[in-house]
């Protein structure tokens, strides 16, 4: 299955899918469900720039992709009253880029870096200047007739997101004054959200879903989100536009989604440990040519979630599943007898 294909994928697949989630993105932190602690420092650090009438220290945040930190980026911008501008580390790709960016900031402006783990280490120095002292250091020509300018630049707020907190250099992660690490939501909190959204798309939708629906998002909202969209079709179409329980179950049955949400390649990846290695440890790289994907896809995309879920473990040997694993997939822990659920 390619990683694309996935309606567990946290990440956006499409315009069309980035327009309707844009649609569902509160826009006030009154508004925003989850991420408690962070929203609750948050409005502490608004308020008082607000009273200083001063611009947002520099925020950084990290964690999974799916859990709202764009959406908060533009909530952010919204409380201050500013513009908010918004790019990815990899569309930078050399010191221009970012001095055109910069020098086209208006006071107070914030400017959200997505990916920002994935900036070039070039542009990277640049912006230490930039985030430092609000000026840029651009050196003209070349050889022995080279001079350097300083570009006063607006007082701004940059917000980096990133999902590889370890991958940002110390220099430029000690630039970031306020540092919000974002947590997998729990069901209940999913639920409000799939709710919320229900309500702005004019869906019906019972309670017992709405938890169903949470149970099987994997704690990201853009999944929940996904998954209520798909859920809405099929009410649309095989229903009478009411989501109930019995369509939500034969939806996500139909889109192979478990009841802990995993997807076909999930459970292959699981099972494969089981049945060929006998539970682990075995090396990334043996699954990875075993299933025929890439180990960097199998690290980012797939484990993280097994992990979290507690159905596979790292080990210095090598992966291991759990007794969970085993238990979910309907296999004994002894010589593979069929258990009942």
């Amino acid at each position: 299955m390619n990683y694309e294909e996935r309606i567990t994928a946290a990440d956006l697949s499409g315009y069309e899918e980035e327009a309707v989630e844009v649609s569902l993105r509160p826009k006030r932190l009154e508004d925003y469900i989850g991420q408690r602690k962070v929203t609750e420092n948050l409005k502490v650090f608004i308020e008082a720039a607000k009273q200083r009438r001063e611009s947002l220290d520099h925020v950084l945040f990290y964690g999974p992709p799916g859990l709202g930190k764009t959406t908060l980026a533009g909530i952010i911008a919204a409380e201050m009253g500013v513009e908010l501008r918004i790019t990815s580390g990899p569309a930078i790709e050399r010191a221009g880029d970012l001095a055109a960016i910069l020098t086209n900031l208006n006071e107070g402006d914030v400017l959200f870096i997505d990916e920002i783990h994935r900036l070039n280490r070039s542009v990277e120095e640049v912006l230490y200047s930039a985030m430092e002292d609000f000026a840029l250091d651009i050196i003209i020509g070349k050889g022995p007739s080279a001079r350097s300018i300083r570009l006063d630049l607006a007082k701004f707020t940059l917000i980096g997101a990133t999902t590889r907190a370890g991958s940002l250099s110390a220099p430029l992660r000690d630039r970031f004054g306020v540092v919000c690490k974002f947590e997998m939501y729990e069901n209940e909190e999913l639920a409000e959200i799939i709710r919320r959204s229900a309500g702005i798309l004019n869906v019906d939708i019972d309670e017992d879903s709405l938890l169903e629906m949470a149970r099987r998002s994997r704690g990201t909202p853009r999944i929940a989100n996904r998954l209520l969209k798909r859920v809405r079709d099929f009410s649309q179409v095989k229903g009478n536009g009411v989501i109930d329980m019995d369509i939500t179950s034969r939806t996500l049955d139909s889109l192979g989604i478990d009841r802990l949400g995993l997807e076909h390649l999930d459970r292959e990846i699981l099972r494969l440990i089981i049945e060929r290695f006998k539970g682990g440890p075995v090396g990334i790289d043996t699954i990875a040519a075993a299933i025929g994907e890439e180990r960097v896809t199998i690290e980012d995309v797939y484990e993280p979630y097994l992990i979290q879920a507690g159905l596979l473990h790292r080990t210095q040997k090598g992966r291991m599943v759990s007794d969970l694993a085993y238990h979910h997939l309907g296999i004994s822990t002894g010589e593979g007898d069929q258990l009942s659920l």
